[in-house]
């Protein structure tokens, strides 16, 4: 039943997604010849709006094509409103390429030339950029609309998803903690499987309802739909019991790591020949998305280091006749599969800094630093020149901080998983870093930020990311 709901959901987000990037095209026409006439002259006449509606039936199919390949009809409680505006946004801008590059190729190997010169199937650029604006103001908007009128259901007790918990231990009681947390994400905790002694009293008015060997008859018997096998390390092999009965009963099945607590990045099923074997710590940047990643750095890094070319010239004037010593720093750090490569800042400290005391970190009022040096580090100026760290393919935009040779040799000894943050190349900013966990912080945080970016890589996530960066900075700890 709850699977059918979800694709009759998700059919309505498909017709109602095809209907507003009509809309939206339409009124992009309008806006752009009727309302910005005054504004943005039209240089090449103005196209008849018969024209514009011949395309509608191929502007009704892109929206719901690209948002397809962003994943957003596949449906999941839990989703951040920004995670959703970021989808819609990434997906809206995908669906605009393919528009514009289905439209040229339209245009140039199948439109006859006395349609060409009347320029029938061209569209204005303002067009799509509008059109961009506005379909990603309606889609977001109806989603928005949705998840309200279901959160209301939700809280009210209403359409809730029954929820089985195997293991009453300690991390089953923090996934129960965190269902009743956020009754908004519409599910609901009947209780707990577990066959430890002293276990059947509870936890927080929910009942164990017997052994994990019972758990087929109760998740029959309570119309269960999600079941979380939160068991202790040593009782993992009884989740063969519970995912058969799950199997049995249609019901989805989650592990909650405990067993899985080595493995830091998500798992991919391969074939040897027949032979399932299941490769640990994948990751998703691999082929095209890695080459999707290059290329969208190498685009923003150029432009970046174009526009701030007279911020670069300004503040290279300020270093170096502010102090003695080059304009530019030079430090090894630890990349891409734990390869070493030269990061350049604008230099912040007095030269020679570190020739008595070693490689330390910086600290809050450093004596090291030079009297600009300490203004370029508070506003995160003196890592301008990273740009070309990026666009020489050393660094990315997005991605986790890069770490000194001599610190990674001491970090990966005392944190487990830490080089796990070396499968994707460093970046300027981070998951880590837009949550304030950068300089002298927890390293355990910033490992477990590091890790979440790398295991959830997508573009929608590295827009998020640069978007956060730009609205709030790197946040504080920046010394």
């Amino acid at each position: 039943m709850i699977r059918r709901y979800n694709r009759l959901l998700a059919l309505y987000f498909v017709i109602t997604d095809a209907a507003l990037s009509m809309a939206a095209f339409v009124l992009a026409y309008v806006i752009r010849f009727d309302l910005l006439v005054s504004i943005i002259p039209v240089t090449k006449g103005f196209p008849q709006f018969e024209h514009y509606l011949k395309m509608l039936p191929f502007i009704q199919g892109i929206v719901p094509v690209a948002f397809f390949v962003q994943g957003l009809y596949h449906l999941r409680r839990g989703r951040s409103r920004v995670d959703d505006f970021f989808a819609v946004f990434v997906g809206s801008i995908l669906a605009v390429v393919i528009g514009i590059g289905g439209t040229l190729y339209f245009n140039t190997y199948w439109v006859p030339p006395d349609l060409k010169e009347k320029g029938v199937f061209e569209i204005s650029q303002i067009v799509w950029a509008v059109y961009l604006v506005l379909s990603v103001v309606f889609t977001y908007t109806s989603r928005e609309i949705v998840r309200e009128a279901l959160e209301r259901r939700w809280r009210a007790g209403i359409g809730l998803k029954r929820v089985l918990i195997a293991g009453a231990g300690d991390l089953g009681r923090m996934v129960a903690d965190k269902v009743l947390e956020h009754r908004e994400l519409g599910f609901k905790v009947i209780g707990f499987v577990d066959d430890r002694d002293g276990d059947h009293i509870g936890y927080r008015g929910l009942p164990v309802l017997g052994g994990v060997a019972e758990a087929d008859e109760i998740i029959r018997r309570e119309k269960i739909d999600h079941v979380y096998v939160a068991l202790p390390l040593e009782e993992h092999v009884k989740m063969l019991g519970i995912v058969e009965a799950t199997s049995r009963e249609g019901v989805d099945v989650h592990v909650v790591p405990d067993l899985l607590q080595f493995i830091a990045l998500r798992a991919r099923l391969e074939n040897l020949d027949g032979v399932p074997i299941i490769s640990l710590n994948d990751v998703p940047l691999r082929g095209f998305n890695s080459v999707l990643k290059r290329a969208i750095d190498i685009a923003i890094s150029a432009a970046a280091l174009v526009v701030a070319s007279v911020p670069f010239g300004i503040i290279a004037l300020l270093v170096r006749y502010t102090s003695t010593g080059p304009v530019f720093y030079r430090q090894e750090r630890m990349g891409l599969d734990g390869k070493a490569f030269d990061v350049f800042k604008f230099r912040s400290m007095h030269e020679g800094a570190e020739d008595e005391t070693g490689p330390i970190w910086a600290r809050d009022n450093d004596p090291r630093c030079t009297r600009v040096g300490t203004w370029l580090r508070r506003t995160d100026l003196d890592e301008l020149p990273q740009l070309w760290n990026v666009l020489r393919g050393d660094m990315s935009i997005v991605g986790p901080r890069p770490e000194r040779p001599y610190f990674v040799e001491q970090f990966k000894h005392r944190i487990p998983q830490y080089m796990l943050r070396h499968k994707v190349k460093a970046g300027i900013t981070g998951w880590a870093q837009v949550n304030g966990w950068r300089g002298n912080t927890s390293l355990e945080k910033r490992i477990e930020y590091d890790l979440y970016y790398i295991e959830n890589w997508s573009v929608a996530l590295d827009i998020k990311i640069m978007w956060l960066t730009i609205l709030h900075g790197l946040q504080k700890h920046a010394y």
